[in-house]
């Protein structure tokens, strides 16, 4: 296939639109279900980056969720405990453990289930049934993989009345060194973001605690990976081999920070015991579940407990999560990982991350305050490496 004709562009009166190879070869995919969109298709191509990327970078399977073009997580294929299966709505997969893929998605796909509420999916490995059966009871417009099971791509091309977007690329295919695009009509042109990351470029540890254990080493490695493909400012929080905290599009880097601390707080948050003993109403669908913790675990709880209100999402009115319990809650989390796609350019980026449980940081270093942000790392014990490389994406 040497071009694909798009409905429209970004919005609906941008016509006429397409894909196609600048050089006139074939595109490297096949679009084996639907009719994807040009943001569909810009969701797909950055987010098949990421995990052919992260893939390659950790020897693991991985999968990433996508809304806007930029992840709300990115996931590597580990194992779930019992409490996060239930955080995840994944503890009614059957088969979910013994298929690393699944597990990926279930990761991606939980971390933050309002943002991908309507995501493009990217699987670094070929769809196997467990997969599809759980992206199949997803509200998602597409996936993009290296492959799919004949049952699988069965099962995905059911979804939304036959219409959901299945797109296969070629895992072999790789971009040119150059690229170009245009904006108001004049062209850019740059090299392609080829810079390589993994552990090795977390080998400059400029705080008095120099350790990074290899589980941190995984984690900052996945942060990373995940900026690379967000669209900047971005900050990413990272725990467990998968993102739980993405910052994304903010013009001040505290705003990031406070933006992906946040939903980090809410992620570890879903594990307290109140709200894994929510007692919803049977009848209430995952996506209204999705919305009614967020508010639960938010300040204005109320708008969810209040006499008339509670009636319509429990069978019976749950305690109240107070401020003192979150707190007290978030205080016992250490161990998190945080990556900045730049600079830090002020202590006030540490000492929010360390209200998120961050222990360790990857940053590129080079600001001229670069010793306040040491000074007040090492005030809490944390490691950082500066790795010398920014990471914008635009």
């Amino acid at each position: 296939m040497k071009e694909f004709e798009l409905k429209y562009g970004c919005n609906p009166n941008q016509k006429p639109a397409k894909i196609y190879m600048k050089d006139g070869g074939d595109l490297p995919i096949r679009i084996l279900n639907g009719r994807p969109g040009y943001i569909n298709f810009l969701d797909a191509f950055n987010s098949w980056q990421l995990v052919k990327e992260l893939k390659e970078a950790t020897g693991t399977v991985c999968a990433t969720s996508f809304k806007h073009v930029s992840p709300t997580s990115a996931a590597l294929g580990l194992p779930l405990d019992a409490d996060m299966k239930k955080m995840c709505f994944v503890d009614d997969i059957e088969g979910l453990d013994d298929s690393p893929l699944a597990c990926a998605y279930a990761r991606a796909r939980g971390t933050d289930r309002m943002s991908s509420f309507g995501d493009w999916i990217a699987l670094s490995d070929v769809c196997d049934v467990t997969t599809a059966k759980l992206i199949k009871r997803e509200v998602s417009d597409g996936i993009i993989a290296p492959g799919y099971d004949p049952e699988a791509l069965e099962i995905l091309k059911s979804k939304k009345k036959g219409a959901y977007n299945i797109v296969e690329i070629d895992p072999a295919y790789l971009p040119a060194e150059q690229e170009t695009k245009e904006v108001f009509g004049i062209t850019f042109e740059q090299g392609h973001n080829n810079y390589k990351i993994s552990a090795d470029v977390l080998a400059n540890v400029v705080t008095a605690n120099k350790e990074l254990p290899e589980e941190a080493k995984r984690d900052l490695v996945v942060a990373l990976i995940t900026l690379k493909y967000t669209q900047s400012n971005s900050v990413c929080f990272a725990a467990d081999g998968q993102a739980i905290g993405v910052g994304a599009g903010q013009q001040s880097r505290i705003h990031c920070t406070r933006l992906a601390g946040n939903k980090a707080d809410i992620w570890h948050l879903r594990r307290h015991p109140k709200v894994l003993g929510l007692p919803f109403l049977p009848t209430l669908g995952r996506p209204d579940r999705d919305n009614v913790i967020d508010v639960y675990i938010s300040d204005q709880n109320e708008d969810v407990l209040a006499d008339g209100l509670w009636q319509q999402y429990f069978t019976v009115r749950p305690e109240e999560l107070t401020r003192e319990e979150k707190r007290a809650f978030l205080d016992g989390i250490t161990g998190v990982s945080l990556a900045s796609d730049a600079f830090f350019p002020f202590g006030d980026n540490i000492e929010r991350a360390r209200r998120s449980g961050v222990s360790y940081i990857a940053e590129p270093g080079g600001s001229i305050r670069d010793d306040q942000v040491i000074e007040t790392c090492d005030k809490y014990g944390i490691a950082m490496a500066f790795t010398g490389m920014r990471l914008f994406h635009h």
